[in-house]
């Protein structure tokens, strides 16, 4: 939040009459005009421009299990990168099969004292990053694992799942820390059908000046395909935007 806080003071001081910012605007649509930019369409007007950058991020999928509001910030987490210092020598579990999950587990691998995922079907990571991953003496991985609910006090203490196939038992392990990695909700909709975009709905750019796949319109962040979600990451890719989108601008003169 302080970092949110100091990006949005930092333009303040520099907008002077150069930016004009609007709060609490939800972009409803926006309509591709022909020849001469776009038509935004908010809960409170409509603007005309020549070029968009669209930054509106994405929501982390949430566990929705008993306990898992309660321990939000309490012990779940959804970033290894970030947090992962904070577990050292503490058991760990990590919800999610695919490559996210499995990256996850890998950094933790270098912190904590043991790390057991818990993949709710097969395994959709690729294989040699499984099997790179799983030959960790510290490594323990569970598959058609069905979560019931999280257990603790002030912090996470333990998690409770069942195996779907083939037992139906129910089974509790200690968790000092879960870190979630079921996926994203990238917010895209009012471009849905404007832009191109992948199974996801994550904006699909040009990696190298951030243009999405309509003349006009530049994305960063994690509402794009981009591999990996970081604040600075997505900071930098929109920087990396807002620099073609101004030789764009000049090109227009």
């Amino acid at each position: 939040m302080d970092l949110t806080k100091n990006f949005k003071e930092h333009v303040k001081f520099y907008a002077r009459n150069f930016v004009e910012i609007k709060e609490r605007e939800e972009v409803s649509n926006i309509e591709h005009i022909k020849n001469d930019g776009f038509l935004v369409k908010t809960n409170n007007g409509e603007y005309k421009t020549k070029t968009i950058l669209v930054a509106t991020g994405s929501m982390r999928k949430k566990l929705n299990i008993p306990g898992a509001k309660e321990y939000e910030n309490k012990g779940i987490t959804y970033c290894a990168s970030c947090d992962g210092p904070f577990f050292k020598d503490k058991d760990v579990v990590v919800i999610g099969g695919g490559n996210a999950g499995f990256e996850t587990a890998l950094q933790l691998l270098a912190y904590c004292k043991s790390v057991t995922l818990l993949s709710r079907a097969e395994f959709k990571a690729d294989p040699v990053t499984v099997e790179k991953v799983l030959a960790n003496p510290k490594m323990k991985a569970v598959t058609n694992a069905s979560l019931i609910k999280i257990k603790g006090d002030n912090f996470v203490k333990s998690l409770v799942y069942k195996k779907t196939e083939p037992f139906v038992n129910s089974f509790e392990i200690k968790a000092d820390g879960i870190f979630v990695e079921i996926g994203h909700t990238p917010a895209t909709s009012f471009v849905d059908g404007l832009v191109e975009m992948d199974e996801f709905k994550r904006i699909k750019i040009n990696h190298k000046n951030q243009r999405s796949s309509l003349g006009g319109i530049w994305a960063a962040g994690d509402c794009t395909d981009v591999l990996y979600h970081q604040n600075n990451i997505a900071a930098g890719d929109a920087v990396k935007a807002l620099e073609d989108i101004y030789l764009e601008l000049h090109k227009m003169k």
